[in-house]
Formats: C-alpha cells, sequence, structure tokens
C-alpha cells in the first residue's frame, strides 16, 4: 500500500481537525489507536484515520472494533511473529466452530491477508472502510491484547467520545426548549 504525502497530517494539522491539545493525538499515536508513519524524525497519521474520528460513520460498536484493532495493529508493528502465530491459531479454532456459511469467507480472506504483506495486514487492522469493518467482524486475533490492555483502550475510545460532545450553547438550548 502506498501512502501518498497529501494524504498525511502533521500531529499538529491532527490536533487541530480533532480539536485536542497535539499532546492527545502525541498519546493517541503512541498507545496504537491513531496509526501513524514516520517522515524522518516526524509522526504523520493519514487524514482518512482523522477524518474518521471526526466524522464517524462507523456505529459505536465499529468504531470500538477500530480502536481495539488499531492497538492490535501496533502490536503486530512490534511483534508480527507472536501476533500472526496468534491469529493463525485463532484461524484454525474459528474455522472448526464456522465449518461454512458467511462467516468462513471472511476467515478465508483473513488467512490470505495473514499469508501475504504486513502492510495488507495493517491496513485491513487499521483502516475505517467499509471492507476493513466487515473483516474485522471475523477478527482472529483475540487473545493478543491483555484483559488490561483491551479496557485501557476501550477506556480512551470511551474519552475520546467525551472530548468530542459539545456543550450546547445556553441561547440554543433554549431555542430547542421553545420548539419541544
Amino acid at each position: 500500500m502506498t501512502i501518498r504525502t497529501t494524504d498525511l497530517l502533521t500531529i499538529g494539522e491532527a490536533a487541530i481537525l480533532l480539536r485536542f491539545p497535539r499532546r492527545r493525538v502525541l498519546d493517541l499515536c503512541a498507545r496504537g489507536l491513531l496509526p501513524y508513519v514516520s517522515v524522518g524524525s516526524h509522526r504523520r497519521v493519514r487524514r482518512a484515520d482523522v477524518e474518521a474520528l471526526i466524522h464517524p460513520v462507523l456505529t459505536r460498536a465499529e468504531l470500538e472494533q477500530l480502536w481495539l484493532h488499531q492497538a492490535i495493529a501496533a502490536r503486530y508493528t512490534a511483534e508480527p511473529s507472536a501476533v500472526l502465530a496468534i491469529a493463525e491459531m485463532n484461524l484454525r479454532r474459528l474455522r472448526r466452530l464456522h465449518p461454512g456459511g458467511a462467516e468462513w469467507e471472511w476467515l478465508e480472506r483473513w488467512e490470505v491477508l495473514l499469508a501475504g504483506e504486513p502492510e495488507a495486514v495493517a491496513e485491513a487492522l487499521t483502516s475505517p472502510a467499509q471492507y476493513a469493518v466487515r473483516l474485522r467482524s471475523a477478527s482472529p486475533f483475540a487473545g493478543v491484547l491483555s484483559e488490561r490492555e483491551r479496557r485501557a483502550v476501550l477506556d480512551d475510545f470511551a474519552e475520546s467520545r467525551r472530548d468530542q460532545a459539545r456543550p450546547l450553547r445556553l441561547t440554543s438550548l433554549e431555542r430547542v426548549m421553545r420548539a419541544v
């Protein structure tokens, strides 16, 4: 997968778009919740990932899965052979549990991905695209994150949702209440 430099944002640009402090964006990157690439000594994030946080077209459950899989992608980058071993073991188990049907198709797609390029696996784990969302619904990555890590990701996800909630101005609230 080739990423064009025009598709990348600086951490500062991402912070402005997300309405987060720069430190928070760096923290999301460090935790593997916002994928980034290094360009020299600087981090860059994909515009699509930032926009997916701003205007989620995903359901809450799909966003939650995306955040978990972004953390898994960070682990995959750090320890690819260990993560692949867990995924392949889970794939064998899932194939025994689901010997046919719709689930089987997605398990086959994971098998092909896991045997291919690491970039394709990382893209499937971190992309907000609908194909990747559907693929993650049959994820073979259970057990990659500890329960404590999993809980920390979900807590961060919940906190990010609270950060994005905008308080209603008093004048707007009054107008809404009069209309009701």
